[in-house]
């Protein structure tokens, strides 16, 4: 009894101590707010001192303050985590660039494992793991109520090992059954720049990075140099990635001091908004930007500003939805908080998050698979593991792309009338 009472006291005095300011300099809502606060601080610290002293094994102090802390950020959004010196080692690996893995872009959505979109040329997309393919199992084991952090750290390791996946693809009604090798994953800004016809340059934009402008530029230039007269900008897939590079490409394609994006969050420091700077930007090239279910986050904001500003004509299928922004909190032992801290809005003042961006014209990768519509719902997956097969896709070239060429016939007809105007 005396250790519990020692345990309460150590952790209402340390909570206290992060949490506290001086009440004298509240108002009466702040007051309430904050004495409600301390009150369930006592709780945790009451609960803390019971597992402490009754609980059948021991557990130490770390273990329990790290479940408490991954508890309470999962309970926030599906992109608020706590992460464990470890995690947050592999949080700072995934801005250089290279790790080995599959190349999968996930999140949880609507409680499930969710992949975002695969990379291009890595495993995951050479097996034809598609955006929206839900993982129901891990080498062999469910993911239910699985954490991010915990996906990610089953999915990655040591480049030429194998690791079993069953994803359940909703828009088939499908079980799929992958076993992929992990290989070093290396991430590229722009995939493809060339001319297709008539002189109708296309673009394939896999991330954005730090040296993507500059790979931009250099592309673009190239293009102009064999008579660019029209431009599809490729952002299928394409998960994000810097804010500020997203901002710079944009900002390549409409006047100079124009909003591009604004965020909005809870303090005033995390309202911001962000303005084109381009000094020679591209205006007389007519665009087509081709999106779709993978198209997320940064590649989300470019689309939906060069839309908001009737710059360029959006088409394919309706965007992920991902327009939040995390922040990162490194903490006094080498973990850190990722935590959701504002919301993207385009220039025209509509969210991302959630909505995601709707093409100007609706073209479906896939009309036989965008027609079969599942009546399962996606939390029933778990009871349902029985049925199993594997549908593999086949890479396809341009001319067989219907979403590519309905981008080529669009601009074609576009410069065929600006000819004849």
């Amino acid at each position: 009894m005396q250790k519990r009472s020692h345990i309460f006291f150590i952790g209402t005095f340390v909570l206290l101590f992060l949490f506290g300011i001086s009440i004298l300099s509240l108002s009466n809502t702040e007051r309430k707010k904050k004495d409600e606060l301390y009150q369930k601080i006592e709780l945790f610290s009451s609960a803390l001192g019971i597992i402490d002293s009754d609980y059948v094994e021991e557990v130490s102090y770390k273990d329990l303050i790290y479940g408490a802390l991954k508890g309470m950020l999962s309970s926030l959004d599906a992109h608020s985590q706590f992460l464990d010196p470890e995690s947050y080692n592999e949080l700072k690996v995934d801005t250089e660039g290279q790790f080995g893995g599959l190349g999968l872009e996930i999140t949880i959505k609507e409680g499930l494992l969710t992949v975002v979109t695969p990379i291009e040329d890595t495993p995951a997309w050479k097996a034809g793991i598609k955006p929206n393919d839900r993982i129901v199992k891990i080498d062999g084991q469910l993911t239910r109520n699985i954490t991010l952090n915990d996906a990610v750290k089953k999915l990655r390791g040591k480049p030429g090992t194998e690791v079993s996946i069953t994803i359940f693809r909703e828009a088939e009604n499908k079980i799929l059954d992958f076993k992929l090798t992990r290989d070093i994953i290396k991430l590229k800004d722009i995939k493809e720049a060339k001319i297709l016809e008539d002189n109708i340059g296309y673009i394939r934009l896999v991330e954005f990075r730090e040296n993507t402008p500059e790979q931009l530029e250099e592309a673009l230039k190239k293009l102009k140099e064999q008579g660019l007269s029209g431009l599809i900008l490729d952002l299928r897939n394409n998960p994000g990635g810097l804010l500020e590079v997203a901002v710079k490409v944009a900002g390549k394609f409409i006047e100079k001091g124009k909003l591009i994006v604004s965020t909005k969050g809870k303090k005033q420091s995390q309202n911001i908004s962000l303005f084109s700077k381009e000094k020679e930007p591209i205006l007389d090239i007519p665009m087509v930007v081709l999106v779709n279910q993978g198209s997320a986050s940064g590649s989300e904001i470019v689309a939906a500003c060069l839309q908001d500003y009737k710059r360029a004509i959006i088409l394919g299928e309706k965007t992920f939805g991902k327009g939040s922004v995390q922040t990162v909190f490194p903490l006094s032992d080498g973990s850190a908080l990722r935590l959701t801290t504002s919301k993207y809005f385009t220039p025209n003042g509509r969210i991302i998050h959630n909505e995601g961006v709707m093409p100007d014209i609706i073209v479906e990768s896939n009309k036989e698979t965008a027609q079969q519509v599942s009546e399962k719902k996606p939390q029933d997956i778990f009871e349902q593991l029985e049925e199993k097969s594997v549908n593999l896709e086949e890479k396809m070239d341009y001319k067989e792309d219907i979403q590519l060429q309905r981008a080529l016939d669009l601009l074609k007809a576009i410069n065929i009338y600006q000819k004849r105007k």
